[in-house]
C-alpha cells in the first residue's frame, strides 16, 4: 500500500493534478470528446446501456418477467385465481374456531345457522346427532294418531321394544339421508367431509320438527295449526340445509339445495306425511 501510495505522489505531486490547469474548459465531465465521457449527465442512463442484459432492478427482487415476488400478481398483473368453486361462499376470515359444545351447538342451528355452520364444518358430532335422533324417534311415534292410538293400548312391556326400534329406526334412517346428502353435494363440485355434514344435517332433520311434534302430542296430527306449522317448519328445514350444505362444502345455494333434496323428501315422508 506505502509503494502504491509512493508511486502516485511521484507522478502527481501533492496538490496537483493530470491535467493542466488553464483557461477553457478541462477535459472531464461534459466533455463529449474525452475518451469515456458520456454525452449525457450524470445519473442518466440509455436504453440498452447495461451489456450484460442486467436490468437497472436486477438483484432488488425484480421479476424479468412481470410483477415482483411476493406481490401475488402474474404477467399479466392480474390477482392469482381462486381455487374455490365459482360462486361458493367464502370462509371468514381468521384462524379456524374451536368446536362448539352440545348446547351451543343445538341452539346455534336454529338460532344462529350460518356462524354455526362455519364453525362446525370441520368438526364431527357424533354423539349430539346420535342422541338427539334417537330421542326424537322415540317421541315421533306420539305425534302420528294411528301410532298413538296403537301404542295406548299396548302394555309396557310391548311398548320398551316397539319405542327403542323406532328411536333406532330414526337414527339410521337420518344417517342414511345425511349421506346421501354429502354424496350428492361432492358430485355437483362440494369439497366437504362426510362426519361433519351428516352430523349437521341429522341435526337440522330432527330439531326442525321438534315444534310441530310438540303440538302434535296434545293437539293430534290431524289439526289444522299442526299442519300449517309442519309446512312451516318443513320449509325452514329446506332453508338450513342449503345453508349447511353451502358451507361445509363451499358451493352455491342451488347446487346445495339440490343436494339436500331428496333428504327433504324423506323428511316430509317418513315423518311428516301422517300428518300433512
Amino acid at each position: 500500500m506505502a509503494g502504491n501510495r509512493r508511486k502516485r505522489d511521484d507522478q502527481y505531486p501533492q496538490g496537483g493534478s493530470p491535467y493542466p490547469h488553464g483557461p477553457g474548459p478541462q477535459p472531464g465531465y461534459g466533455d463529449p470528446t474525452y475518451p469515456g465521457n458520456s454525452p449525457h449527465p450524470p445519473g442518466g442512463y440509455r436504453h440498452g446501456d447495461y451489456g450484460d442484459g442486467a436490468h437497472p432492478d436486477a438483484g432488488y427482487g425484480h421479476d424479468p418477467h412481470g410483477g415482483y415476488p411476493g406481490d401475488g400478481y402474474g404477467d399479466d398483473g392480474a390477482p392469482p385465481p381462486d381455487d374455490r368453486p365459482y360462486g361458493g361462499p367464502q370462509p371468514p376470515p381468521g384462524p379456524p374456531r374451536d368446536p362448539l359444545s352440545w348446547r351451543p351447538l343445538l341452539t346455534g342451528i336454529v338460532l344462529r345457522p350460518s356462524d354455526t355452520f362455519w364453525t362446525m364444518r370441520d368438526y364431527q358430532m357424533w354423539w349430539p346427532a346420535l342422541i338427539v335422533s334417537f330421542l326424537y324417534g322415540l317421541v315421533a311415534v306420539f305425534g302420528l294418531d294411528d301410532s298413538r292410538d296403537t301404542i295406548l293400548e299396548t302394555t309396557i312391556s310391548s311398548l320398551i321394544p316397539y319405542l327403542l326400534f323406532t328411536g333406532v329406526a330414526m337414527v339410521l334412517g337420518a344417517l342414511v339421508l345425511s349421506t346421501v346428502t354429502h354424496n350428492l353435494a361432492r358430485q355437483l363440485g362440494g369439497n366437504g367431509l362426510w362426519a361433519p355434514t351428516a352430523g349437521l344435517a341429522m341435526l337440522i332433520m330432527t330439531l326442525t320438527d321438534v315444534p310441530r311434534l310438540a303440538l302434535a302430542l296434545f293437539l293430534g296430527g290431524g289439526h289444522p295449526v299442526v299442519q300449517v306449522l309442519g309446512w312451516a317448519t318443513w320449509l325452514y328445514a329446506g332453508l338450513l340445509f342449503s345453508m349447511m350444505v353451502s358451507r361445509s362444502h363451499e358451493i352455491a345455494w342451488p347446487r346445495a339445495l339440490a343436494a339436500s333434496a331428496i333428504q327433504l323428501l324423506g323428511l316430509l315422508m317418513l315423518i311428516k306425511l301422517g300428518t300433512l
